[in-house]
Formats: C-alpha cells, structure tokens, sequence
C-alpha cells in the first residue's frame, strides 16, 4: 500500500486538541495525536509532512511545564504552534511569554496580515476564539507579528523562512469563524498535502488491520445497538464474518422499546447475518446501583458489570481472544485516556472498566474518529441512513440521564419522559435539524397542584444541543409551542412528574448529557 501523508498533532494537554486532527482531516489529510512526550527519532521516522503543536493549561515558562526540544524546529518540517504549542514555539526559539494584563477569553476580533500563507484569503479583521491568560510579550529572533487584537499585540507570528507559525487563538474550534480556512492554508499550502485520503481508506485499512491482528481468533463485541456499537459490529462482521458474536445488554436502563428494536434490526431476523445474544440483565443492573447516587461510582458499575455480563457470555461460547467496543474519540478524551487532558468523566467503555479482563486485548476500531467521522463509515459500510443518524445515547444508557440513584420506577419516569419529548420533535420536523436531544429526571422533587390536590413529584429536563463534533454545544432553539405541548404531556402522561424544564445550558461550560 502506498505511503500516505500525514501531520501528526503534539498533544499539551488542551481539551479540544482532538478537534485539531478532525479538522486536517477535513481537509483529506490523514492525521494522528501523538503526546508531546513522543521521542524526537519516532517523529523523523514517521516522516510527517507537517507538526501541530496544541493549546494545554500550563506556562510554559513555569518549571516542569511541558516542553520540546529545540531540534522539532530545526527538522525542516512546517510547524503550527496553536495557543501554548505558540507560545512554546517562542520560548523555545528566544521570544518571552510573560503573564498577561489582560486575559482573553471568547469571540475577539483579531487583524490578520494577508501576506501571510496562513492569513492569504482570510478577511483582514475575523473573528477568532482566544482562551490565554500568557501572551507573546516578545518574538523569537527571526519571527515577523502576523495578526494583533486590541490586548495582544502578537496574535500570530511567523518565521516564513523556516516554515514556522504560532497563532495564539484556536483556528479549531468553530466560533473562530475562518479557522478551518486558516489550517486548510497549512495543511494543504505550507505542507504541500494533496489531501488524498478519504473515509472509504479508512473503513478499507481498518479491515485489512482487525484481519491481521485477530487472525482465526474469536471476537465478542458489546452491542448497544446506538451508532458507534453499530457501526463497529458491521466493520468487524466484514473484516472476520461468523469470527465475532455480538451480545447486546439490556441492562434496564435503555429508551422505550429499544431493547426489542435492537433485536429486530442485529438479531435472527434481521440483515446483518450476524451472531447475535441478547441477554436480560435489568434486575442485577437495578441491585448493583442501589444507593448509589455519585456519577463517576455509577459510570464504574455500569462499566465493570458489562465486563461481568461479556466474561460470562464469552465462557459459554467457549474461548474468546477479543472484546470490541465502539468507543471514539470523545470518550477517551473526556475520560482523561491515551492523551495529556484532564479527566472530565469516565466514559463506562473507556475509564470505567475494570482492572482485571480476561480477554487478550480490547479492540476499539473508531477509538479516533468523532461522530460525523462515526457516521460517514456507517454509511461506506451500507448501514441505511435511518440507523446511522438515530439518536445519540450515552453508554451507561439512562444511567446517567436520572440524576442520583437510579431504580426502576425512575428508569420508567424518564423512559415515558423521552419517548413523548422524541415523538412531539418527529412530528414537529425538528428531528434532522437538532443534534441530540433527550429528557432526563432531575433529582429535585417540587410541590405542585393537580385536580385541586397538593402533588409533591419530580422534575423533568429536556435537554436539546446542536453539535457538530460533541467537544462544543448549544443549547438548540425549540419553538416554545413544541415545548408547551411536551410539558402538557408528560405532566398528564406519566405518573410521577408535576414540573418540566428546558435546559439552555452551552458545552462547555456544562456537558451534553447530566452527569
């Protein structure tokens, strides 16, 4: 096989430095992240055409601050330095990084230098993302100021003669309004990629790898029956057929009707030709979460008890080499794996397993693809649309939709909940234009008056996001007629609940789901 391009993404700790890679992507470039403890010769031998260095939440200047050796910038290789990866550049280089007067943080205006590769058909005052409390107080010998806004004098600087760029705001994320311009002018100028690889080399290379390394192994793979488990189980189903048998959990806390729906569509009857277990497990899921209330102890016991439920099923099949799971990447980034970010919580397939599992290896085939990436496979693979864009659902399932200890009353609560706030979404035709949106049960309970008698009874959430990569949210414009006929019904259809709300809350700062 022909050697692709690739820029590789030095990770300093920064959430959003996945986005990073997502966004060479787009650009049909191949790109991995690679911590910024990555030796110097694993770079040289990867032969990368360009080096991102991400933001991350230290200074530089600081001692035992993440750093790189002088060496990444001597390489002859174009380098983007992004937030603390520029002002790293600079006080590698000569330049000062001092603390700033000001700080930054959110949508500033910012006057680029149009003469510059990265700033050549970006308009000369945009609108970028700043979050820095350090700025660029002086440039590195060699280093020309790019870009400027009204508090910091060096938005972006560069040495054009070595192919050196810092830019002090995040061209990644999409309030920066001509970001994605700006590292398509370095990934495809600077560096020269033609931008050749596309999702169908990915599904291609994917199968031809999990064929190598299961070889005539037997394979279990944890089938929720939401988009990533789905479109992992088609992708290994292809790659090694009768090899792998899926066992879909229901553990009691699914949406209405899912767990049927599942098996219609993976089981005996359905298209996929595949070896599929359904195994019923509400009641130990429901005793294993009693008096539980704290999310990450949930996430835990959700976790480990798949892990029981997939050991048990795999001793019955007889040996199982391989556990696959549809983990991506916004799962392992929130759950503090694989990078240099901080822990935001334990994803149940990610951080929530348990230490001991009795299979060789995990395999986790979209581990760094984000949901778009997810769904654009699902579709190569000829998973029908209706599927690939169904609703997202969080592993642990309601789990961490009802807020404090979960039983089964609430899981009923919440699943009548959803299912009447779905339904009024579909007939309202706001289905396809809203990234996610689910009810969730609060824990707080609220005095109201029904038929003339007090009601002491829960309060219900809708939650509703647009999204493009689940790092970032808004929180999506319902029409409040839409709203005032969801919370009609569920007041009057489901027992329990006396009080609805709408939660406006953005990612950051909060996070899409509750918990």
């Amino acid at each position: 096989m022909e050697k692709r391009e690739l820029v590789i993404v030095l990770d300093f700790g920064g959430q959003y430095n996945q986005l990073v890679a997502r966004r060479v992507r787009e650009c049909n470039v191949y790109c991995e992240i690679y911590s910024y403890k990555t030796d110097i010769a694993k770079i040289k031998e990867m032969n990368p055409k360009g080096i991102i260095l991400t933001g991350g939440p230290n200074s530089c200047y600081e001692e035992g601050a993440p750093t790189y050796t002088k060496e990444l910038f001597e390489l002859g290789i174009p380098v983007l330095g992004l937030c603390y990866g520029a002002q790293l550049m600079n006080h590698v280089l000569g330049g000062r990084v001092a603390r700033a007067d000001v700080r930054e943080y959110g949508k500033t205006e910012v006057f680029v230098d149009n003469s510059s590769a990265l700033f050549g058909n970006v308009a000369p005052t945009t609108i970028c993302w700043m979050s820095h409390f350090d700025y660029i107080a002086e440039i590195a010998p060699g280093f020309l100021i790019t870009a400027h806004t009204k508090d910091c004098p060096v938005a972006a600087c560069e040495n054009r003669e070595k192919r050196l760029y810092a830019i002090q705001f995040h061209p990644e994320v999409l309030h920066t309004r001509e970001g994605t311009k700006m590292l398509y002018n370095f990934v495809r100028g600077v560096c020269g990629c033609v931008g050749d690889w596309k999702m169908d080399s990915f599904v291609e290379n994917s199968i031809k790898a999990i064929r190598e390394k299961v070889g005539d192994g037997k394979v279990l793979c944890g089938l929720s029956g939401g988009v990533d488990s789905s479109v992992a189980a088609v992708l290994l189903s292809k790659a090694i057929g009768q090899q792998l048998t899926c066992v879909f959990v229901d553990q009691g806390l699914l949406r209405k009707n899912e767990g049927d729906e599942v098996e219609a569509i993976f089981g005996p009857e359905g298209n996929y030709n595949l070896n599929f277990i359904r195994v019923n497990a509400q009641e130990r899921f429901y005793a294993r979460l009693k008096g539980v209330e704290e999310p990450e102890e949930k996430r835990k016991i959700i976790g480990e008890e798949f892990i029981h439920v997939f050991q048990e099923e795999a001793k019955k099949i007889g040996k199982v080499d391989y556990l696959v799971q549809g983990t991506i990447y916004p799962d392992v980034v929130e759950s503090g794996v694989g990078g240099e970010s901080v822990v935001i919580k334990s994803h149940h397939n990610v951080a929530g397993l348990p230490k001991h599992v009795e299979f060789r290896e995990i395999i986790e085939p979209l581990r760094d693809l984000f949901k778009d990436e997810v769904r654009k496979v699902g579709l190569e693979l000829g998973i029908p649309e209706h599927l690939v864009f169904r609703q997202p659902f969080p592993g642990p399932g309601l789990g961490v939709r009802i807020v404090g200890e979960v039983t089964a009353e609430k899981v009923r609560i919440v699943q009548e909940a959803d299912y009447i706030y779905r339904e009024e979404i579909a007939k309202a035709g706001l289905d396809k234009s809203i990234g996610q949106y689910f009810a969730a049960l609060t824990n707080m309970r609220s005095v109201g008056v029904m038929g003339d008698e007090r009601t002491y009874d829960y309060a219900v959430a809708l939650r509703a996001v647009n999204t493009i990569d689940f790092m970032t949210a808004e929180a999506a414009e319902v029409p409040f007629a839409v709203l005032q006929t969801v919370m009609s019904r569920i007041i009057n259809e489901v027992k329990g609940v006396n009080r609805v709300m709408y939660d406006l809350t953005s990612k950051p700062p909060g996070t899409i789901e509750f918990e």
